[in-house]
């Protein structure tokens, strides 16, 4: 997947929301809190948000947010803006590796949601920085 324009170009303007997690498993639930409230704000801003982005929406952060508390010591940034059609959502963890796609197998157990990410959005990219990286995935929201 090929990133539309640069994840660190968001315009200040766009409506976003962030939250800064500790660690630990309870930013998982949280994280999915910070969704259903970042739809209503979508709602309330007159955006169009139709009701199968919800728990799109939900399982995508879920996903990522679990791989940042699972794969890197310490806190994690969430942060969900719209940009155009899309919501962005990027997560900031302050682990090394990048995200391992495994090979598609359905004996498997587990280990599934870059796949499942992969699928649900239009992009998917890693950026690294001095302290660690930020994974940035775009789901449409038509």
């Amino acid at each position: 997947m090929t990133p539309a324009r640069r994840p660190d170009a968001v315009d200040s303007s766009v409506l976003s929301t962030a939250v800064d997690f500790p660690g630990g498993s309870g930013m998982i639930p949280a994280s999915r809190d910070l969704v259903q409230a970042f739809a209503a704000r979508l709602r309330e801003a007159g955006v169009e948000v139709p009701g199968s982005f919800l728990d799109t929406a939900r399982l995508v952060v879920s996903e990522l947010v679990t791989n940042a508390a699972r794969h890197a010591p310490g806190p994690c940034r969430l942060r969900l803006a719209l940009v155009e059609d899309q919501v962005e959502i990027a997560v900031t963890d302050t682990g090394e590796g990048f995200p391992t796609f495994l090979p598609p197998d359905p004996a498997r157990v587990g280990r599934h949601g870059l796949e499942i990410v992969t699928r649900l959005c239009d992009e998917l990219i890693t950026k690294p920085h001095d302290r660690g990286k930020t994974v940035y995935a775009r789901l449409p929201l038509g």
